[in-house]
C-alpha cells in the first residue's frame, strides 16, 4: 500500500520539476543575433541616423530590434552632415516605424555644444524629434546647466524645450 502512495507523490514532483526546466516560449527567443553591428536609417534615400551596438537581438514577427551593448547613434541632416551623437546602455527599435527608444545613462550631444542627460530618450523617425518624460539635465557652451522633467527637440538639439524646467542660467531671458 505504501508503494501506491509513494508512486503518485514521486510522479507529482517529477512533473513539477519538468515545468521549471522548460524552455522559454519561442516568442521570447530572438530570431537573429549579431555582434558589433551598424544599422543605417534613411529617409527618402538620405542617411538620417547611423546606429552602432555591441549586440543586437532581432524579433521578426514583432518587427522589433533590441540593442543591448554600448549603443552609439550618429544623427545627420538632409545634406548628410553630422549634427549630433547619442550614447546609451540599450536601445529598442520598432522596425515598422524606425522609431527608437534609448534607455539607460542616455547622453545626447549636439555638434553645436548642447549636451542632454536623461535615463530615456525616444527618437521618432517620421518627424525626427527627440523627447522624454523623464528628468533631464542640459549643459550649454555658455556653462548654463538646466534641469527639468520632460523634454522635446529636433535631432540636432537646436530647437528644444524643457516641459517643467528648473535651474540657473547666466543668459538673459527674452
Amino acid at each position: 500500500m505504501k508503494r501506491f502512495i509513494f508512486f503518485p507523490i514521486l510522479l507529482f514532483f517529477s512533473c513539477s520539476e519538468e515545468k521549471n526546466n522548460a524552455l522559454p516560449l519561442s516568442e521570447g527567443i530572438p530570431d537573429q543575433e549579431s555582434w558589433g553591428v551598424t544599422i543605417i536609417m534613411t529617409h527618402e534615400g538620405f542617411m538620417r541616423a547611423k546606429v552602432k551596438s555591441g549586440h543586437l537581438k532581432k524579433y521578426n514577427e514583432q518587427e522589433y530590434i533590441i540593442l543591448d551593448s554600448k549603443v552609439v547613434v550618429d544623427f545627420f541632416d538632409l545634406q548628410e552632415t553630422h549634427t549630433s551623437i547619442l550614447f546609451s546602455d540599450k536601445a529598442e527599435i520598432n522596425e515598422k516605424s524606425n522609431d527608437m527608444l534609448a534607455i539607460g545613462n542616455v547622453i545626447a550631444k549636439s555638434d553645436s555644444g548642447i549636451t542632454l542627460f536623461s535615463e530615456t530618450l525616444k527618437w521618432t523617425a517620421e518627424d525626427e524629434k527627440l523627447f522624454t518624460k523623464d528628468s533631464i539635465m542640459i549643459t550649454t557652451l555658455d556653462k548654463d546647466t538646466l534641469f527639468g522633467k520632460g523634454f522635446e527637440s529636433d535631432a540636432d538639439l537646436e530647437n528644444w524645450k524643457i516641459i517643467n524646467p528648473s535651474g540657473v542660467t547666466g543668459s538673459e531671458l527674452q
